[in-house]
């Protein structure tokens, strides 16, 4: 079983959803420790590729309180997604040609590891946002009358 160590709520709401990857994650020592311990924030973040390489940029990881004060610490610094050169390579062809965009979903651990489920997604339009609340609205509506009507 893997523990969710963050999430993007945004990201469903903001995004159609059209396929997921799992991606490892590079981190400092410090920054695995933080964000195994709930120090990872997801809202805003993105992906983008440099150099026949993805990085997660805008996420966020807050210092570890019981490091060394050694270095300067970057909270927001763009971090390595570790994947397969097939699947980095879909990824990247999808992004060039289609128009769409990769955010991450959620961060969780998996054998002690920080791993990342990234989504390819395309963003949705003001009025599409609009009907996703009415109809999870609405869906709210019915389980709260079925259930009234059970134990009626």
């Amino acid at each position: 079983m893997s523990a969710v160590i963050a999430t993007n709520e945004r990201a469903r709401y903001d995004y159609e959803i059209l396929d997921t990857v799992e991606a490892g994650l590079v981190l400092t020592g410090q920054e695995a420790k933080s964000a195994k311990t709930g120090g990872m924030k997801l809202k805003g973040a993105h992906v983008v590729f440099h150099g026949g390489e993805a990085f997660l940029l805008n996420s966020h990881i807050s210092k570890y309180p019981k490091a060394g004060k050694l270095e300067e610490y970057d909270a927001e610094r763009s971090r390595k997604l570790l994947l397969r050169k097939p699947e980095l390579a879909r990824l990247r062809g999808k992004t060039e040609e289609e128009g769409l965009t990769i955010v991450p979903i959620r961060a969780y651990l998996k054998r002690g590891r920080v791993k990342v489920e990234i989504a390819v997604a395309r963003g949705k339009k003001q009025y599409e946002k609009r009907e996703a609340i009415k109809k999870r609205d609405a869906e709210r509506q019915m389980r709260s009358l079925l259930k009234r009507g059970r134990n009626g």
